[in-house]
């Protein structure tokens, strides 16, 4: 269940995420400031709402959803799109579809590591996270 994903999560270090934000079309000075904050990652649920918040010292964001409930979201870098989430052998699949395109944003936890996986057509993004104490 996505009771593996609860609890506090810090960014350690990322692979490739100005590669990936270049992919998904984010503009140069966007690109700058996101590969600058090392956000923490707060994962939640209730009953059977899923809620993910990201903070940084430049944005905030939150999501909530249910699994398998497709819904709305405007991403941190301002585009709207549908997404979806899925559990898949363990691991938390979130796809994002917008104007014809689709990434796909994937959360697996390892012990007190969580990696997400982003891709976005050829473009691998790794982003380590560590279980705050």
């Amino acid at each position: 269940m996505a009771e593996a994903f609860v609890g506090t999560w810090n960014l350690k270090n990322s692979e490739k995420f100005d590669e990936y934000m270049k992919e998904l079309g984010v503009p140069f000075p966007t690109r700058t400031i996101g590969n600058m904050t090392k956000p923490t990652t707060i994962i939640s649920v209730d009953g059977d709402t899923v809620t993910v918040k990201t903070q940084s010292s430049i944005k905030n964001t939150e999501v909530n959803f249910k699994l398998g409930e497709e819904f709305d979201e405007t991403t941190a870098d301002g585009r709207s799109v549908k997404s979806l989430v899925n559990l898949d052998g363990g691991k938390l699949v979130h796809v994002q579809k917008w104007n014809g395109k689709e990434t796909s944003l994937v959360r697996e936890v390892t012990g007190n590591a969580l990696t997400l996986t982003l891709t976005m057509g050829n473009v691998v993004s790794l982003r380590h996270y560590e279980r705050a104490e």
